[in-house]
């Protein structure tokens, strides 16, 4: 194997030029982030063009001696780095093929050039001009040639000075200044913008206690001081063209759609838009300022003033983030596919014409969100998420006629914090976005002091799961998503899962011996599945659920069947039933009644199987002694996040996640008696599967809940935009 280190230069590649000194990577003449082990994969492959590089020659060459991973892993994720910098996809490769248990080689042809200057092309000889006379008609046809040739040389400079303009350089941001420390959330989905500004004020979405609720601070920095509405939960869509007044959604669940208010910033009631309902919205810059909703798998259009609209565009997915372009004749937004799971950026002219994908094949899987235009139209920025970090992107929109445009995303931030909800200030001098520091924590309740301590301290996980004798637990890793377990003092952590896939709501077997989780194909156009794993490692095993996605695995007692969630996404509308399989017959069977349910959790006795409906406002189980369906509790001031059976089956634990007063308490299966345990008040909770806030209970008995201990505060960016 060549090693790079003999080769100086360029290598030319497709659209692409690779620096081999320092091993920077450039696309139409704009530089890629490219991490260091990517990198050096691409100076081994290059310098082996045409050749098979084996695995164990990349291994000696990218892992000193000295140091022991999971080589095939490492090896694997380093390829799919460096693929997806390229924009290929594994199944149809054009740069690098994979050659099955030997190794890899570069296909594409590779032109390599030097740093020298190349020789200057000999010039022509002289002549002597002559001194003998020359006739006039002679003389006047040499300067109409003349002349011809001037103004064709002229052309051509001029064509030629055109052709090489230079291109206008890349945006980019030398520098930031953190502008909020609040230690509140600030990401709440996908719903709307966090962030919004009226020049000197910034606008925030955040959320505590279980409530969504909005704030400002200065654009200076300082105290962030809470906005009073007179709503229990409302969500920040959009600021006024004048800034005077914000565009909120108003909710007290986990509704799907919203009423949709004016909120004046500088105090008065808000006012409600006719009886408009949606999960975003917008109002346009321009001179006819229109009002853009976004109501189910729809998009509609109309003024403040009036109840009524009309159908923009009907579109496959759940529309979300809406923004006008600032001269108002486009329309972009962010498209959730729930077949797919995953969110792409569109857009829409103002006459409902032209719908279409704004970068299609730019990510091998879309995962990219939340677009907005500079006051000025010349960029678009939006987030997207690549090896599980979010950051922000540009495109220049607008021409110039003196210099080159190139119109592909250029990323703007990098690092171990996630940046998102992007929202340019109107002078063009700064971007304000929210920056993520993922971390959460699981936390005890001690009865006889009153306060939550650590649990699994050092440990960011959540979603428990405990093994029947109370040794051994399972959990999710946060922000990863990989699936563990370990004894419950921490000790002999075992990795069970790897990503891209993400596993949620694991479940013991009752027998020990095997733990059942949900899986997220984050992405892959696969729907959720069931699958079950040895908690000593190894390969898990995909249950057949049916084509549905199949969420919230619960065991029978005996451990000869799984009750789960059988959820429906087709059709553009959702519908969801309680099923049952028997792992020995592999028969799928309906619990009767359970349409429009939710998650199941069976009774650790296995005579009752509890679950709630959409609006979460209530609690039933099935009795399957007398096959009905019974209510437990209803508590219609408070949304019910996490339940958990008793270990005696006598008693139902849950928190009022989104509540005003949200409070763990449980529940007397016998006679429904409530009884509060200890308030969650100013708590900063975390969310586990089906973004609800989790919480459960420890072998002991003691309440567990998710706590979040990361940051997410506002930044703001130096913008340079040439």
């Amino acid at each position: 194997m060549l090693e790079p280190e003999t080769q100086t230069g360029s290598a030319l590649f497709g659209p692409f030029r690779f620096d081999l000194a320092s091993r920077e990577l450039f696309r139409d003449g704009l530089a890629l982030a490219l991490e260091e082990k990517p990198a050096r994969l691409l100076s081994l492959l290059i310098a082996n063009a045409g050749q098979v590089v084996s695995r164990e020659e990349l291994r000696d060459a990218l892992w000193p001696s000295d140091v022991h991973i999971d080589f095939r892993h490492g090896l694997n994720k380093t390829v799919n780095k460096l693929r997806s910098v390229l924009g290929e996809d594994a199944n149809e490769p054009r740069f690098i093929e994979t050659l099955s248990r030997r190794g890899y080689r570069f296909t594409a042809p590779v032109e390599l050039v030097g740093n020298g200057q190349r020789p200057t092309p000999p010039g022509e000889e002289a002549t002597i001009p002559s001194t003998a006379p020359i006739p006039a008609e002679v003389e006047s046809a040499t300067r109409r040639s003349h002349r011809s040739w001037m103004l064709a040389a002229l052309v051509m400079v001029g064509a030629m000075g055109f052709l090489f303009r230079p291109v206008i350089p890349p945006p980019r941001v030398p520098g930031y200044a953190q502008i909020t420390n609040d230690g509140q959330e600030k990401l709440f989905g996908v719903s709307g913008p966090s962030l919004c500004t009226d020049g000197s004020r910034i606008f925030i979405q955040e959320n505590a206690g279980g409530r969504a609720f909005l704030a400002q601070a200065s654009l200076a920095g300082g105290e962030t001081v809470p906005i009073k509405t007179p709503f229990q939960n409302v969500f920040l869509y959009s600021i006024a063209p004048d800034g005077a007044e914000l565009l909120v959604g108003s909710f007290t669940g986990i509704e799907l759609e919203h009423a949709l208010w004016r909120l004046p910033i500088l105090g008065g009631a808000p006012r409600r838009l006719g009886d408009l309902l949606g999960h975003g919205a917008d109002w346009s810059r321009s001179q006819k300022q229109k009002l853009a909703v976004a109501s189910g798998r729809a998009l509609y259009v109309t003024t403040d003033n009036s109840s009524e609209s009309h159908l923009l565009a009907s579109v496959n997915g759940i529309p979300r983030m809406l923004h006008w372009s600032p001269d108002g004749r486009v329309l972009r937004f962010s498209l959730f596919s729930v077949e797919k799971s995953n969110y792409s950026l569109w857009e829409v002219s103002a006459d409902g014409t032209n719908l279409h994908p704004l970068l299609p094949g730019w990510n091998n899987e879309p995962a990219e969100c939340c677009g907005i235009w500079t006051a000025d139209g010349k960029y678009f920025l939006f987030q997207a998420t690549r090896d599980g970090k979010t950051h922000i992107w540009a495109i220049r929109e607008k021409g110039d006629l003196f210099r080159k445009t190139r119109h592909l995303p250029v990323q703007l931030t990098s690092g171990p914090m996630s940046f998102s909800q992007v929202v340019a200030s109107a002078d063009g001098k700064k971007l304000f976005v929210v920056g993520d520091e993922s971390h959460t924590e699981v936390v005890r309740y001690d009865a006889k002091s009153g306060e939550f301590l650590p649990y699994l301290p050092g440990v960011s996980a959540g979603e428990l799961s405990f093994s029947p004798d109370g040794r051994w637990v399972a959990y999710v890793f946060s922000p990863e998503g990989t699936l563990w377990r370990s004894k419950v003092d921490g000790s002999e952590r075992l990795q069970l899962t790897y990503p891209p896939s993400k596993a949620a709501l694991p479940r013991w077997s009752p027998d020990g011996m095997r733990i059942a989780y949900q899986e997220s194909a984050g992405g892959l156009s696969k729907p959720d599945r069931i699958l079950v794993v040895s908690p000593e490692g190894g390969i898990p095993e995909e249950l057949p659920t049916g084509r549905h996605s199949a969420e919230g695995p619960t065991w029978s007692p005996d451990g000869r069947a799984i009750y789960f969630l059988d959820a429906d996404w087709t059709g553009g509308k959702f519908s969801s039933s309680i099923k049952s399989l028997d792992l020995q017959t592999k028969e799928i069977s309906d619990l009767p009644g359970s349409e429009g349910m939710f998650l199941p959790s069976l009774s650790p006795d296995g005579r009752y199987l509890l679950t709630f409906p959409i609006n979460a406002k209530k609690l039933l189980f099935f009795d399957f002694a007398t096959k009905k369906w019974l209510h437990l509790v209803d508590l219609p001031h408070a949304d019910i996040g996490s339940q958990t059976w008793s270990a005696d089956s006598k008693y139902v634990y849950f928190d009022t996640g989104m509540g005003n007063d949200p409070a763990i308490c449980r529940v007397r299966i016998t006679d429904h008696k409530v009884e509060r345990i200890a308030s969650l008040s100013g708590l900063h909770r975390a969310y586990g599967g089906w973004g609800l806030p989790w919480s459960g209970l420890s072998p002991d008995g003691s309440p567990l809940i998710l706590r979040n201990i990361g940051s997410q505060e506002v930044y703001a960016l130096d913008w340079e935009a040439p």
